[in-house]
């Protein structure tokens, strides 16, 4: 009995190990398919994400081409609709000249020019153009350009404006080009004449 256990526990453990060798033999091919299929999986995943790659560039390189035109047409056209409100103002510049000509009445010029000169500052004021005050004003580096200077009582007063200065929105366009008062210099014979009566009112204290 002892020989025939002992025969029956040897082929258990024969067939425990043959059991456990196939499945070693099992895990060992999966193991090796899952090998083969992994390079296959991560090549397709890698041209995936390349084709994305491709796709995004070329999008973005479109994009800032299209971009990059949008832009020119807007530079191109930004200023379209304030060159038609000046086109009514051009015409009726054009019919005084002629108006005038025909008639020789030069004076009739003149109020034209002047009517249009009005309604050119009033188109400008609705788009932001306002001018800068300067004759009576105090001479300001940040909005006055000095182009002459005369003596006088008032200094750093604006005196006169050879040319308008110009503000867009509140910004400086263009500096206003003035005339500025500085003091007067005293002549020397003034400054001598005033050091004589320094002196002698000294000696008569």
């Amino acid at each position: 009995m002892k020989n025939k256990d002992l025969k029956n526990n040897d082929k258990k453990d024969k067939d425990t190990k043959d059991k456990d060798t196939k499945d070693k033999d099992l895990k060992s091919k999966d193991m090796k398919s899952k090998d083969k299929t992994k390079p296959v999986e991560e090549k397709k995943n890698y041209e995936e994400l390349w084709d994305k790659y491709v796709r995004l560039g070329a999008e973005f390189d479109n994009y800032k081409k299209r971009s990059f035109k949008e832009k020119i047409d807007f530079m191109k056209y930004a200023n379209e609709g304030l060159i038609v409100e000046l086109l009514s103002i051009l015409d009726n510049f054009e019919r005084g000249i002629k108006s005038a000509e025909s008639k020789k009445d030069y004076n009739l010029l003149h109020q034209g020019v002047d009517m249009i000169s009005k309604q050119l500052h009033s188109l400008l004021e609705t788009k932001g153009l306002s001018r800068i005050k300067s004759i009576g004003q105090k001479f300001d580096p940040h909005q006055h350009e000095a182009v002459e200077v005369v003596e006088g009582d008032d200094e750093g007063e604006v005196i006169e404006e050879l040319q308008s200065g110009y503000l867009l929105s509140g910004r400086i366009i263009r500096p206003a080009r003035v005339k500025v008062i500085k003091a007067k210099q005293m002549s020397e014979e003034n400054v001598d004449n005033q050091g004589v009566k320094e002196d002698t009112n000294v000696k008569e204290e």
